[in-house]
């Protein structure tokens, strides 16, 4: 994910100048987070305390997929367990 072109983005100097305002504007919402760099790269966030996060369920349906015989008994692995059948 490239940071710099999906939100605001500053470098460690400016958000030790401007941390108050930097909180100030993403508590009020007008900034989602804020992105502070270290030497050009992406180190911390600034996001809102205890935003909840978006999960969406069944993103992952029809991804995986179960044989008919799946929960049927295996010889060969029940063995590898120590059982037999």
């Amino acid at each position: 994910m490239r940071y710099a072109e999906t939100m605001k983005t500053v470098n460690l100097g400016e958000a030790k100048a401007n941390l108050s305002q930097l909180v100030r504007e993403v508590r009020s919402g007008e900034e989602r987070e804020i992105v502070i760099a270290l030497d050009g790269a992406p180190a911390v966030r600034i996001v809102p305390f205890g935003r909840p996060t978006r999960r969406a369920l069944g993103m992952d349906a029809g991804l995986v997929s179960l044989t008919d015989d799946f929960f049927e008994s295996d010889a060969e692995i029940a063995e590898l367990f120590g059982e037999r059948l």
